[in-house]
């Protein structure tokens, strides 16, 4: 991957259909085992009606819906997006898509969309931040505030860096160099996982992201997750 353009699509898209194998397995452990309560605390920080619209940005292998269905009912329907199509294939796999007919997943470019405009209740983001430049950032904004319905909600969560000295080095000494160990010894390229942490190194956490998103016109609330590891915000479009 070329050091000078991390953030381009095919540079992105290239990864996470590497990754996708065992990706699942280093998002548990990149995040302490807590990637799956922190998606949890992110669908539930907003209140989900049961016709709901909802669409699943940076969608990854669907891990988000078990969550949105505890909630949605059988009018409602999820409309995920990926870049990714390995990412895509193994979400059209997962127990969530082949036990429910109203999900719908689109391999597409979040930032260049083919969804329509104001036709959704609530749209929902995992660890799906960091991979954006702050220039990507803005324009997912936009996207974000374009897609929502007057009055919809948004949640987002992403892996953090503390913001605590002591545990800042260790999640540094932990991901910069912990990950790519295992990923070498049982999961392939650990270059591969090393990015992970450039990419959150650079991203830093959700209070930039959150005044961006002010910017493009939504109301937005920040908070933390296990002293800072990671972020999230959550907030409306206005009516």
């Amino acid at each position: 991957m070329a050091d000078t353009n991390i953030y381009s699509t095919s540079n992105v898209k290239a990864l996470f259909d590497e990754m996708a194998e065992t990706y699942g397995f280093v998002n548990l452990v990149s995040s302490f085992g807590f990637a799956e309560r922190w998606r949890r605390q992110c669908v539930q920080q907003i209140e989900i009606i049961e016709d709901a619209q909802v669409c699943d940005l940076m969608s990854g292998m669907g891990e988000t819906w078990p969550t949105i269905f505890e909630s949605l009912g059988s009018q409602g329907k999820i409309t995920a997006v990926d870049l990714s199509s390995v990412m895509c294939t193994k979400a059209k796999a997962s127990p969530a898509y082949r036990q429910n007919d109203n999900v719908e997943v689109l391999e597409e470019n979040v930032l260049e969309n083919s969804l329509p405009d104001e036709s959704f209740d609530y749209v929902i983001s995992s660890f799906g931040l960091k991979t954006f430049s702050t220039e990507q950032l803005g324009l997912l904004s936009k996207e974000i505030n374009r897609i929502l319905k007057p009055g919809g909600q948004f949640s987002l969560v992403e892996i953090s860096v503390p913001s605590n000295p002591i545990l800042q080095w260790f999640y540094r000494f932990y991901l910069n160099f912990c990950i790519p160990i295992i990923g070498k010894l049982f999961l392939g390229n650990p270059d591969n996982y090393r990015m992970l942490w450039r990419y959150t190194e650079a991203f830093g956490d959700c209070r930039k992201t959150a005044s961006i998103l002010q910017t493009a016109g939504l109301q937005v609330q920040y908070l933390e997750f296990f002293f800072g590891c990671a972020s999230g915000l959550y907030g409306y479009k206005r009516q």
